[in-house]
């Protein structure tokens, strides 16, 4: 998941704030990314739909680069990854305003989600798997399964991912990875498709 922040030093101190300022001023409001296609671009442009507002996209290398110019003014707010920010916002540095999944990061769980602030249904999320070779053995399958819902639910494995990576822990099976990934797909090609989001 992302989360949507602003330089402590920025005017905007709200998500409402920032919107009505998106809808008073189209294409005054700049948000950064870490390139065209990329998780926090689509966010942006999903947030721009949903809130029927203009918004300019600034794609960057990477994310340092992104979070320089926002701390140093050139960008109004961007979405981030949850480790970047849960380290800015405790140097008091970003303010965080929601984050881009339907349910709260467990390491920040005083931020709502966009969802609950409004935008219903929203969701961009970054997610890892295991995977295998197409034809592999189901007996290989389920004991792969066994051994890695059992991996993570080791304390140290818990906390060395929530803390270095941010990440909350969901576990499902293959036919549940298969369904998710083609339903995240469809939902990903409508978006940049209604957004005219093209490859470069």
């Amino acid at each position: 998941m992302y989360v949507m922040i602003v330089s402590s030093s920025s005017p905007i101190t709200t998500f409402r704030d920032l919107v009505a300022q998106a809808k008073a001023k189209p294409g005054q409001l700049s948000y950064g990314s870490t390139g065209i296609g990329g998780g926090n671009h689509l966010a942006g442009e999903l947030l721009a739909l949903m809130t029927d507002t203009k918004l300019t996209h600034v794609p960057y290398k990477g994310t340092a680069a992104a979070l320089a110019d926002l701390l140093g003014g050139q960008l109004s707010f961007m979405f981030d990854t949850i480790i970047t920010t849960s380290a800015q916002a405790r140097a008091g540095r970003v303010r965080a305003f929601a984050v881009s999944s339907m349910k709260r990061a467990s390491t920040l769980p005083d931020i709502p989600t966009l969802n609950e602030l409004g935008l219903k249904g929203f969701e961009i999320t970054q997610w890892q798997g295991f995977f295998a070779p197409a034809g592999t053995d189901r007996a290989i399958i389920n004991r792969l399964h066994q051994e890695i819902v059992r991996a993570l639910k080791q304390p140290d494995v818990i906390e060395r991912l929530a803390t270095q990576g941010g990440n909350d822990i969901i576990r499902r099976h293959a036919g549940g990875i298969r369904q998710g990934h083609s339903i995240r797909l469809a939902m990903y090609a409508k978006l940049i498709k209604d957004a005219g989001i093209k490859a470069e």
